[in-house]
C-alpha cells in the first residue's frame, strides 16, 4: 500500500482524484487542502512528511486565478512557485515522488502543431511566469519528480467553463464565445485517473526513469467557441452561440492562441488510452 498525498483536494482535480480513487486500491490518497498543511511552509510539510510516511504527492494546489494574478503577482508565485519548490525539497528529502501539475499557459501560444516537451516556453503571463518558474523548481530539485502539464481543465467540480456555460445557457438567450484559440478540453477525472496510473507503474518498475515533463489532454482540437457549442447540444439548450475574436474579449492576462499537446511521450513511456474530448465532455455533463 502506497501512501499518496494529495496537495489542493478542494480544487477540482483533487475531486477528481477522490472520485476515482476507489478503481486504485493498492493507492491510499491522503487529501489536504491550506486548512490542513501549508505547502509553503518546510516545517509543516517536514512534519506532515514525518507523520504519514508520504511515498507519492500529487500537487494539485495552485494559484489559477489567472486574470486575477496579473495584479497579484506576490500570492501567484508564493503558490506556483514556492510551494512546488518547498515540496519537491520534502519530497526528495523523504525519498518520495513528487507528481507536479503545470500548465499549457508556459507557452506563448504562438506555435501552429501541437507543443512537445521539448520546446521552449515562452509564458506570456504571471500565471504563466509562475507555472514555469515552478516546473524549474521541481526539475531542479530532483530528475525524479514528474510534471504534468494540462490544458483547458474541466468537470463536475469547482469553477470551469463546461459548468458555467450550462449555467449561462439556463439564464441567457445568447452568449459571445471566442473561436481564435484553439486547444483541447481535459476532463479533469481522465487526468486524475492517469495520475494514478502513472503513480503505479512507477512504484511498480522502481528501477525504471520516469523523472521529466509530461503533456496531457484529452484527444482533438477545437476552440472555446465549438467546445460552447458542443456544451449547448449535449444539454438541449436553446441559447444562441455567437463565435467573436479575442479583441472582442480583451482580458488582463493573455490567453495562449493555441493550446494543442502532443502527447506521444506519455501514451508511449505509460502505455495509455486517451479519450477524445467530446466523448468525455459527454460524460461530465451527465453528472450535472
Amino acid at each position: 500500500m502506497k501512501n499518496i498525498l494529495v496537495t489542493g483536494a478542494h480544487g477540482q482535480l483533487g475531486q477528481s482524484l477522490k472520485k476515482i480513487a476507489g478503481e486504485f486500491p493498492e493507492l491510499n490518497l491522503l487529501y489536504t487542502d491550506y486548512e490542513e498543511l501549508d505547502i509553503t511552509s518546510g516545517t509543516a510539510l517536514q512534519q506532515y512528511f514525518t507523520d504519514n510516511q508520504v511515498d507519492y504527492c500529487i500537487n494539485c494546489a495552485a494559484y489559477t486565478a489567472v486574470d486575477k494574478a496579473e495584479s497579484d503577482e506576490d500570492k501567484a508565485y508564493m503558490l506556483n512557485f514556492q510551494g512546488p519548490l518547498a515540496l519537491a525539497e520534502v519530497c526528495t528529502a523523504h525519498n518520495a515522488v513528487l507528481v507536479q501539475i503545470s500548465t499549457d499557459y508556459v507557452f506563448s501560444g504562438k506555435q501552429n502543431v501541437p507543443y512537445r516537451e521539448s520546446d521552449e516556453v515562452d509564458p506570456q503571463s504571471v500565471y504563466g511566469s509562475s507555472k514555469m518558474r515552478g516546473e524549474a523548481a521541481v526539475t531542479g530539485t530532483d530528475p525524479k519528480h514528474i510534471i504534468v502539464r494540462t490544458a483547458w481543465l474541466y468537470s463536475e467540480f469547482a469553477v470551469n467553463f463546461a459548468k458555467r456555460m450550462k449555467e449561462l445557457m439556463a439564464e441567457r438567450p445568447e452568449l459571445n464565445v471566442v473561436f481564435d484559440q484553439a486547444g483541447t478540453p481535459t476532463y479533469a477525472c481522465d487526468l486524475a485517473k492517469v495520475l494514478l496510473q502513472m503513480v503505479q507503474r512507477v512504484a511498480e518498475a522502481p528501477e525504471q526513469q520516469f523523472g521529466g515533463v509530461y503533456h496531457y489532454s484529452n484527444e482533438g482540437v477545437t476552440s472555446w467557441y465549438d467546445f460552447a457549442v458542443a456544451i449547448k447540444e449535449l444539454t438541449g439548450a436553446t441559447t444562441v452561440v455567437n463565435p467573436i475574436t479575442s479583441d472582442k474579449y480583451p482580458t488582463p492576462a493573455q490567453r495562449p492562441a493555441y493550446s494543442v499537446f502532443n502527447k506521444e511521450k506519455i501514451r508511449a513511456t505509460f502505455g495509455i488510452t486517451i479519450p477524445y474530448w467530446r466523448d468525455s465532455l459527454k460524460e461530465c455533463l451527465s453528472f450535472l
